[in-house]
């Protein structure tokens, strides 16, 4: 039986390729192939991967930061820390167009992921042999940022495609921008933005002018070195580069650029800042927006556990509270407070600031910067006030450290062993940073000006065997799944000898298990306490903002004396 078969005439595309050519493209085509099948069951396997997340995220904001004391009680949370939501109607369009121009040209044309752009990225990337390029469009962005994927990787990218085409899918495009925006993060501890707007510009989004815009897009690059109110220069530079991006898309002409950059720049005044609960709270949210912004932590539900004593904190502002009312009621007192307001203006307070750091790491136990938080928000924790006769720990400390004697209660000969130069220096390494007012005699009687943050972590210094803590606020933040995300790290640095820092104490009065000073500036405008516990270091100052006489020299230190006996030995 015969086998022979007709030779099968040659395919219409080995018709016009030359023979030597037909075995690599059937290898070639088996290759495609192969590829096909490979990327579909990628693409099936990320789809499925991301089909477990609930889209229903995208709209829904992540929970506000709930705050802790040292003891785990809960504290109330700092004004404006909550986000507040924008719809699409309160988004002026010129922020629309700022925001296409600088971070996604092609925002309405895409499917969410653009290919052009993600094509350049992988070409650069490959030729970087690294991820520089990440050609994330907005609706990339906001599945990065609601699903929490950051590691730069290839399975984290087509995650991220994966989870974008399904946004695209169920939210409108104006859905997404919105979500984008009430979302991410705009510095300063602005989530979203509307608090963006409130927090810089003191007015609402739908209210922001043409350059604000510009400026508040601009922020998002790097929210925390082009933030307005930390480094203005960079967010103008900022502002400048959008308007660029605009002018070179065809949004705005080169006259209207003019106009908008010659617009002035009001950012918000401290009246028009969200009020706190306190100045603690206040200052402990000037922390956490540092924290976020450096270690990049923009997730919702936080537990911020801070290093407060809200009990201790209670106690310490009670006692002044009534150690200044009782000086403000004595008939024998006369001041200018009662002239005010008789005369029905605005009266002086006498006012008060206390720090207590914990002597071996500076956490910060208490926090008072002032009477009244709702009457004045002004930190005094951070302003300087001449010293006087508290000085004179810091005169012992240096004489110490050289080896000279300590005379308490003789600042000046104990000074002058070593001379006002080498006093200074010491002092600036316990923390003390000046001013330094004169370089004679009277530096050491303390012609010297300090804040009381300064004369807290000075004091803590002494206490703390010379080794100078620096102070901090926030201990830990936990995701809402319990996931640390920052644990604080006392720091500290070598200021003095142990034994310099022991004989610098001595100046102090030993007063029921603590060791103390309390004083007055010759001039009794300032009068100041200083309180070394078995484990805090306390510095408290009293007096007028205008500087003005508040009692005499020796009223001042008895009414301080017994407010050191009340707060006992704790």
């Amino acid at each position: 039986m015969s086998t022979w078969r007709p030779i099968p005439p040659p395919r219409f595309w080995q018709r016009w390729l030359p023979e030597r050519l037909h075995g690599p493209v059937r290898g070639l085509a088996k290759l495609s192939l192969f590829g096909l099948v490979i990327g579909c069951g990628m693409a099936f396997f990320y789809f499925l991967l991301a089909s477990r997340f609930d889209l229903g995220e995208v709209a829904r904001l992540p929970a506000d930061p709930v705050y802790y004391d040292r003891r785990g009680k809960e504290l109330p949370a700092p004004a404006g820390a909550g986000r507040r939501l924008v719809t699409r109607q309160d988004i002026p369009d010129f922020l629309v167009k700022a925001l296409q121009a600088r971070e996604d040209a092609r925002f309405y044309e895409h499917c969410g992921v653009d290919l052009l752009g993600l094509g350049r990225a992988t070409l650069r990337n490959i030729k970087d042999r690294e991820f520089t390029q990440g050609a994330s469009t907005l609706s990339m962005q906001l599945a990065r940022n609601t699903f929490d994927i950051r590691a730069k990787s290839l399975h984290r990218k087509f995650l991220e495609i994966a989870l974008t085409l399904r946004i695209e899918a169920r939210y409108s495009k104006d859905a997404i921008l919105t979500a984008y925006l009430n979302r991410i993060y705009f510095g300063s501890g602005c989530h979203g933005i509307e608090q963006a707007a409130h927090t810089y510009f003191g007015k609402a989004t739908r209210d922001l002018s043409e350059g604000e815009s510009a400026m508040i897009v601009g922020i998002i690059r790097g929210p925390h070195l082009f933030s307005p109110l930390r480094h203005l220069d960079a967010a103008i530079e900022q502002r400048d580069q959008t308007l660029a991006r605009m002018l070179a898309m065809g949004f705005i002409n080169e006259a209207r650029r003019a106009e908008i950059r010659a617009q002035p720049i009001k950012l918000v005044s401290d009246d028009q800042a969200e009020i706190q609960p306190s100045y603690a709270l206040q200052a402990i949210q000037r922390e956490l927006n540092q924290i976020l912004d450096e270690s990049d932590i923009r997730l919702g539900g936080l537990r911020v556990n801070t290093t407060l004593d809200a009990a201790w904190q209670e106690r310490l502002d009670t006692e002044l509270t009534r150690a200044v009312s009782a000086l403000e009621h004595e008939k024998t007192w006369a001041h200018p407070i009662h002239a005010a307001q008789a005369a029905g203006s605005k009266p002086l307070y006498v006012q008060y600031a206390a720090v207590t750091s914990e002597t071996r790491s500076g956490a910060i136990l208490a926090l008072i910067g002032g009477r009244d938080y709702q009457q004045s928000r002004f930190d005094r924790t951070r302003s300087t006030r001449d010293l006087g006769s508290a000085f004179e720990p810091f005169v012992a400390a240096a004489a110490a450290e050289r080896g000279k004697l300590v005379l308490p209660g003789k600042p000046v000969q104990t000074g002058r062993q070593i001379g006002p130069a080498e006093v200074e220096r010491i002092a600036k390494r316990c923390g003390l940073a000046g001013p330094f007012l004169l370089q004679t005699d009277d530096l050491f009687r303390g012609s010297v000006a300090a804040t009381p943050m300064e004369m807290a972590v000075g004091l803590a210094t002494l206490g703390n065997k010379g080794q100078r803590p620096k102070p901090f606020l926030i201990r830990e933040i936990l995701d809402a799944e319990g996931k640390s995300l920052f644990t604080a790290t006392p720091e500290l640095s070598s200021a003095i000898s142990p034994n310099a820092a022991l004989d610098a104490t001595s100046v102090l009065h030993r007063h029921a298990g603590t060791r103390c000073f309390t004083g007055a500036t010759g001039s009794e405008r300032d009068a100041w306490t200083l309180r070394l516990g078995p484990g805090g270091a306390t510095a408290i100052w009293i007096g007028f903002d205008d500087p003005t006489v508040i009692a005499s020299e020796r009223r001042l230190k008895s009414l301080l004396d017994e407010f050191v006996d009340r707060l006992g030995n704790e």
